[in-house]
Formats: structure tokens, sequence, C-alpha cells
């Protein structure tokens, strides 16, 4: 028997093809399902909000709008109740604050396309960073320079455990800490 066939006749060559196409197809599939997640991913939200003009130039501290950040596992993103607050007197002649009293009048949340994505196998949690000192922008970049929030960093398995090994001291790196 030919040493480059296996048993079945097949050439190993073209085995080893059509596996390594295989895995490009999945991995064109995921990415078709999940488009532009990763660095530099910044999606059109419904309505323009700049980070810049309300973090940077007006000064308002991350938690005024995301003000459950430091008490739960997950950063809210604030409703247009919270927009409204300053919003009510503030601007009232633009059309996107218009668009944010008729979604708030009606009771209907708007629509935000979550920049920061993770897995739904992995866990984060947001109080537990919060707590041991970690600041917003270690994560998420320079946000209040941002007029589009874009996705800074790689958010990856290896970007969180090296950055865990690298505390002092090293934070856990056991499975159980991010997957459950």
């Amino acid at each position: 028997m030919d040493e480059n066939k296996n048993n079945h006749g097949l050439d190993k060559k073209f085995i080893v093809v059509m596996v390594a196409a295989s895995v490009l197809a999945v991995a064109a599939f995921v990415g078709y399902l999940y488009p532009g997640r990763g660095v530099g991913y910044a999606p059109k939200q419904p309505i323009p909000f700049s980070h810049k003009l309300h973090g940077g130039d007006r000064k308002i501290q991350c938690q005024y709008c995301h003000s459950a950040v430091d008490r739960s596992a997950h950063s809210n993103v604030p409703s247009a109740a919270v927009c409204m607050n300053c919003h009510n007197y503030v601007k009232t002649d633009s059309p996107h604050i218009k668009k944010l009293k008729e979604a708030h009048d009606s009771g209907q949340p708007i629509q935000w396309i979550n920049v920061h994505v993770l897995p739904d196998f992995v866990y984060f949690n947001h109080q537990a960073h919060i707590a041991r000192g970690v600041s917003c922008d270690h994560c998420h970049g320079n946000v209040q320079d941002m007029e589009v929030v874009r996705q800074v960093m790689p958010v990856s398995m290896g970007w969180c455990v090296n950055c865990h090994r690298s505390q002092d001291p090293p934070a856990p790196i056991d499975c159980s800490t991010c997957h459950r």
C-alpha cells in the first residue's frame, strides 16, 4: 500500500487540506454570526452618543451612567431616564434628544449595541475588578476621549490571564474564576 494513502485510499495531503478548509469554513461562519467583534469594533448606535463630550469635556463620571458597575457583576447600560436627568433641560431641540425623549416617554428602551461582548461561557465580574482597584480605562481604554466607543483591548482569555498574572499578588487564574 502507498504510504501517502490511508486505509481507504485517500491521500493524506488531501485529508489535511480538507480538514484545514473545514476549520476555515467554520471560522468564517462564526465570523459571519459575530461580525466585527474585537479590537476596533465600534458599532453604530441607534442614537449617537459622545463619551468624549459627556465623560471628557463635561467630566461626568463613568458611574453616573453605569451606576451598578461597582455593586454588580455586570455594568448596566443606562436607561433613557438617566439621560433625561439632564436632557429634560439640555439640548432639548436636538433631533437625537427628541428621539431619546420619545423612547423615555413611551417606556421603550433604547436598543443600544454592546461594544464589549464576551461569549456566554465567560463570566466577568465588574464589581470584583472595581473593588480591586482596576480602573475602567484599563480594559475599555480612554473612553472619555472617544467620540464613538470602540473596543481597544482584545478581551481574550490570554489577555485576561496575563493581566491576572501581573497583579501583586497575582489574581486567580483557575478555570472556575471565569468559566461557569
